[in-house]
């Protein structure tokens, strides 16, 4: 019995540990290099240093991901419900005319960065990436309010982003 409840506590502990948020970036995501849509390469500490004082929502996606592409409506619903707030488009994908493709017929609004080296790359690495779209909620002070949310999520991405403004 002893040996059960020692199990049962092991993995309780490791799966609270596994999806706790993260309140910022290491300094290994903030060094990453990303390209703007002008092909210039820029850190990702620098683009959320351009967003500090702003609530801000990134969402890591790429033209290819079905759910992505599925969560598409949701995400231009919010934007339209939280005009205030800036988001911030990180693409995953394999080559820099899929990703121009991919905002131009999606229609995405907002500052768009591609990691060149995709989802299992080091930026994707960096910032725990295991599932696309992946969306983080910024607050105005550069406070990471949610690291991992998901497209099933959009409830809960709402109800913060309303208590952030």
């Amino acid at each position: 019995m002893k040996k059960i409840l020692v199990i049962i506590l092991t993995i309780t502990v490791a799966f609270t540990s596994c999806n706790s948020q993260k309140k910022g970036f290491s300094k290994e995501s903030l060094s990453k290099k990303l390209f703007t849509t002008s092909n210039i390469e820029i850190t990702f500490e620098k683009i959320l240093k351009s967003h500090l004082g702003k609530v801000t929502v990134i969402e890591v996606w790429a033209s290819w991901c079905g759910d992505c592409v599925k969560a598409m409506p949701k995400l231009k619903e919010m934007q339209v419900d939280n005009p205030n707030v800036n988001y911030v488009f990180i693409s995953m994908d394999k080559t820099f005319d899929k990703w121009q493709s991919g905002i131009e017929k999606h229609e995405l609004k907002g500052d768009h960065f591609w990691a060149t080296d995709g989802m299992k790359g080091e930026f994707g690495k960096s910032i725990d990436l295991d599932w696309i779209p992946r969306y983080i909620i910024i607050d105005k002070k550069g406070t990471v309010v949610i690291y991992r949310a998901i497209e099933t999520d959009f409830e809960k991405i709402n109800e913060t982003l309303k208590k952030l403004q």
